[in-house]
C-alpha cells in the first residue's frame, strides 16, 4: 500500500511523521503542494485480496482502505510472532502499526462525515472500478494550522479507533507508551546515538553483505545500498543528506563491520602547531649554527691578525734595536774595520708557519733564495721540500716537494744553471730542476745523508756525507749506484758539513778537494785524479767541531766550536790552509778567533766570504744561540761589526748579490730575514 503524504500531518497519538519512512508494504513521502491545503492519497498496492480471503469487490474506498490497513497489522502481529525484536524495533513496528491504523481511521472518518473535512476535494477521488489503485483524497491541515485542529484531528481519532476496537482498551494504551517513549528526549538521544549505525534514509541497521550493505557517496555520506540506489534511480539527483550532486554510479561499497569516528580535530590542530613550532625550531637552530660558524671564522681571524700584529711589532723593535746597535759601534771599531759599510735590515719573510726549515742556499741563474721546510699541506703532499723566494721582490714564490724526510743539505753547481743538489734523512740524494720543479735523478745511499756539495773541478762528480762518517762519491753519468766510498779515518761520526775547494795556482795551498768536517775534527780529501783521493787529517779540537766553511779564493776555513769545560763560549776560528811540499802533506793554522755566546744545542752553519766593501777585506756571520741573533765580524781585525737581533736561534747564513747590491740572508726555524749592506 502507497502512502503519499504532501504535508507534515500531526497523527491522533501526537507524533509527527518524518520526511521519508520506509516499510515492508508500506511507504509514507511527505512534500508539499499549496500552502491552503494538503492531500493525502493513499493508493493499494499490487497485492492480491484474493489471497487474505478479503472479497474482489469492495464497495466504497474507504471499506477498501481500512482492509488494507487490518491486512497490515494482521501480517505484522504474524510476523511478528515469530521474529523475535529488540526494544528499539517493537517501538518502530507500534509506532508503525499506530500510523496506519489512524490514516485509515481518518480516511474513513472523512467519507462517512464530509462535514466535517469542509476543505474536501471530491473530484481528487478516482471513481474508475476496473483500476487495481483506489485513491482517497482528503483535506488536511496545513502547517499553518496544524496547532489548531491537532486537538479536534486527536479526538476523533480517538474515538474512531475506540469505536472500531471496543474490546481492546488495554492494548491501546500500550501502544501509547512506545510511542510517547519514541517523542520523549530520551528517546531522541538514543535515536541519535545510533545514527552512526544505521542507515539515514530507512533508519535499520546497515549490514556487511546483500541488498542493504554499507555504501557511500562520493561526498562522504552513508546508506544502505538498496536505499541510495533506490533514491537515485527514482529521480533523485542529489544526496539525502547534502544536496550534493550524485548519481548512480558514485555508489561504492565500503567493507566494514563497524563505523566509529573519533573526533580528532583538536589532536589534528596541535600536531600542525607542532610541526610549526619544530620547523621554527629548526630554523634557529640552523641560524644559531651559521652564527656560531662565523663566530668561529671571526675568532680565527682574530687570532691570526693578532699574530701579525706582534710580528710586525717585534720587527719593529728589532730594526729599532739593530739600529741602536749600529749607533752605539764605536767610532773605533768602525775605522779598524776595513769594511767601510753594514747591513741593514731589509725584509723579513714567514718560510713556514708551523716551523722546521733548516738550510738556504742561493740560485744566481734563476735570482732566488731556497729554504728547506716541511710540506705547506702535510695531509695532500707530505713530506719535505724548498720554498722559492725571490730576490728581486722578496717574496716567497712555490712550494717544490723533494723528499720524504727533513732536508739536511742543498747545493748548486757553479756551471748547471738551476740544478739543485739536496741531501735528506730518508736515505737519499736528488738532483732537482728549478726550471720544471721535478726531479731529475735520485741516488739510494742506504744510510741518512747529512750534507752534500758539488766538484768544482769536475761538475760531474757529487759528494754525500752520511750517518756513518764515511763520504760517497756520485757520477751524475752513471745513475746506478756510488763510484767511490771514502771511509772514516777516525770514529763514525756522521759528517755535518762537507766543502770543496778547488785548486788553485796559490804557492801556499794549491792543491783542490774535499773537507769533510765532523763532530770528531775535520779531514781534508785530496783529490789528485779521477777518484782518487788523499787523506790528510786536519789538526782540530777533537769532539767539540760543528761546522767547516770554505773561502776558496783567500784559502782560509772557519771552524766552529761549541761551548765546553775549558772554553764556555761559542767560538768560531778561522784557519789558513796551507801545504808542507817536503812531507807532502796539508794542514791548517789559525788566523782569527771570534767568541759568541755560551750555548750552542742546534748544529748550526755559519758563513765566512769577501766584503762587499771590497780591498780584500773578510767578513766573518755566525748566529748567536743565546741571544738569537747574527754576528758580524771583521776577519782582518776580529772586530764585532754588528749584532742583528731575531726571533729564533739562527740556522743558516747565506751571503748573495743582486743587481750590483749585496745581501746578507739569516734563517730560523720559520722566518728569513734579509740584510742589505750599506
Amino acid at each position: 500500500m502507497m502512502i503519499t503524504l504532501f504535508q507534515p500531518v500531526t497523527l491522533a497519538c501526537g507524533v509527527s511523521c518524518r520526511t521519508y519512512l520506509r516499510m515492508e508494504d508500506m511507504e509514507v513521502e511527505v512534500a508539499p503542494v499549496s500552502s491552503e491545503a494538503s492531500v493525502i492519497v493513499v493508493s493499494d498496492s499490487e497485492s492480491s485480496t484474493e489471497e487474505e480471503g478479503v472479497p474482489m469487490q469492495v464497495q466504497s474506498p474507504s471499506d477498501r482502505l481500512r482492509l488494507s490497513g487490518l491486512r497490515v497489522v494482521r501480517r505484522r502481529h504474524v510476523t511478528g510472532s515469530r521474529t523475535q525484536f529488540s526494544p528499539r524495533e517493537e517501538r518502530i513496528r507500534r509506532l508503525r502499526e499506530l500510523i496506519v491504523e489512524n490514516l485509515a481511521e481518518r480516511l474513513s472518518g472523512s467519507q462517512d462525515a464530509p462535514h466535517s473535512a469542509p476543505h474536501a476535494n471530491p473530484q481528487a477521488l478516482d471513481p474508475e472500478p476496473s483500476s487495481r489503485h483506489t485513491a482517497a483524497v482528503v483535506n488536511v491541515p496545513t502547517s499553518d494550522q496544524s496547532s489548531a485542529t491537532g486537538s479536534s484531528v486527536s479526538t476523533e481519532a480517538e474515538g474512531s479507533r475506540a469505536a472500531a476496537h471496543p474490546e481492546e482498551p488495554e492494548q491501546e494504551s500500550e501502544s501509547e507508551d512506545p510511542v510517547a517513549a519514541a517523542a520523549s528526549p530520551a528517546g531522541e538521544a538514543e535515536a541519535d546515538e545510533g545514527e552512526g549505525e544505521t542507515c539515514s534514509i530507512c533508519f535499520e541497521p546497515w549490514t556487511t553483505a546483500g541488498d542493504h550493505r554499507l555504501a557511500a557517496l562520493r561526498c562522504g555520506h552513508l546508506f544502505g545500498f538498496i536505499c541510495i540506489s533506490r533514491w537515485l534511480t527514482g529521480g533523485g539527483s542529489k544526496c539525502p543528506q547534502c544536496n550534493k550532486p550524485a548519481k548512480r554510479g558514485h555508489i561504492i561499497f565500503l567493507y566494514a563491520r563497524k563505523l566509529k569516528a573519533v573526533d580528532n580535530t583538536e589532536e589534528v590542530r596541535l600536531k600542525s602547531r607542532l610541526e610549526l613550532e619544530q620547523g621554527s625550531r629548526r630554523m634557529e637552530q640552523l641560524e644559531v649554527a651559521q652564527c656560531r660558524q662565523q663566530m668561529q671564522l671571526m675568532a680565527d681571524e682574530n687570532v691570526r691578525l693578532r699574530k701579525e700584529v706582534e710580528e710586525l711589532r717585534r720587527w719593529k723593535a728589532q730594526a729599532a734595536f739593530g739600529s741602536s746597535q749600529r749607533a752605539s759601534l764605536s767610532s773605533s771599531q768602525r775605522q779598524d774595520s776595513s769594511s767601510g759599510g753594514h747591513y741593514v735590515f731589509s725584509k723579513a719573510v714567514l718560510v713556514s708557519q708551523t716551523g722546521g726549515s733548516r738550510v738556504l742556499s742561493y740560485c744566481e741563474p734563476l735570482g732566488c733564495l731556497l729554504a728547506s721546510q716541511p710540506s705547506p699541506q702535510a695531509t695532500l703532499v707530505p713530506g719535505f721540500g724548498v720554498k722559492k723566494i725571490s730576490t728581486a721582490t722578496l717574496k716567497p714564490s712555490q712550494y717544490v716537494p723533494i723528499h720524504s724526510k727533513q732536508i739536511r743539505g742543498l747545493a748548486f753547481s757553479r756551471h748547471q744553471d738551476s740544478l739543485l743538489l739536496s741531501a735528506a734523512l730518508d736515505n737519499t740524494l736528488k738532483l732537482t730542476s728549478l726550471m720544471t720543479n721535478t726531479v731529475v735523478q735520485a741516488y739510494n745511499t742506504g744510510r741518512p745523508v747529512w750534507s752534500c756539495c758539488w766538484c768544482h773541478d769536475n761538475n760531474n762528480y757529487i759528494y754525500a756525507g752520511l750517518a756513518n762518517g764515511s763520504v760517497l762519491v756520485y757520477d751524475t753519468r752513471d745513475t746506478s749506484t756510488h763510484v767511490q766510498e771514502l771511509a772514516p779515518l777516525r770514529s763514525s761520526c756522521p759528517v755535518v758539513s762537507l766543502s770543496y775547494i778547488p785548486r788553485a795556482a796559490s804557492s801556499t795551498f794549491p792543491c783542490g778537494g774535499l773537507i769533510a768536517g765532523s763532530l770528531e775534527g775535520g779531514c781534508f780529501w785530496e783529490h789528485v785524479e779521477g777518484t782518487t783521493y788523499t787523506p790528510h787529517i786536519l789538526p782540530l779540537e777533537s769532539g767539540s767541531c760543528t761546522d767547516i766553511q770554505v773561502e776558496p779564493d783567500s784559502r782560509h776555513c772557519l771552524v766552529t766550536y761549541r761551548p765546553g769545560r775549558a772554553n764556555p763560549s761559542l767560538r768560531c776560528v778561522l784557519m789558513e790552509l796551507s801545504r808542507t811540499p817536503q812531507t807532502d802533506s796539508c794542514s791548517c793554522s789559525p788566523v782569527q778567533t771570534f767568541t759568541a755566546g755560551s750555548s750552542c744545542k742546534l748544529l748550526t752553519k755559519n758563513a765566512v766570504f769577501k766584503s762587499p766593501a771590497g780591498e780584500g777585506a773578510t767578513l766573518v756571520c755566525a748566529g748567536d744561540e743565546a741571544t738569537n741573533s747574527t754576528m758580524v765580524w771583521d776577519a782582518g781585525t776580529g772586530a764585532l761589526l754588528q749584532k742583528m737581533p731575531a726571533d729564533l736561534p739562527v740556522l743558516d747564513l747565506c751571503p748573495f748579490g743582486v743587481n750590483q747590491s749585496s745581501f746578507l740572508a739569516s734563517l730560523t726555524e720559520k722566518m728569513l730575514k734579509v740584510y742589505k749592506w750599506e
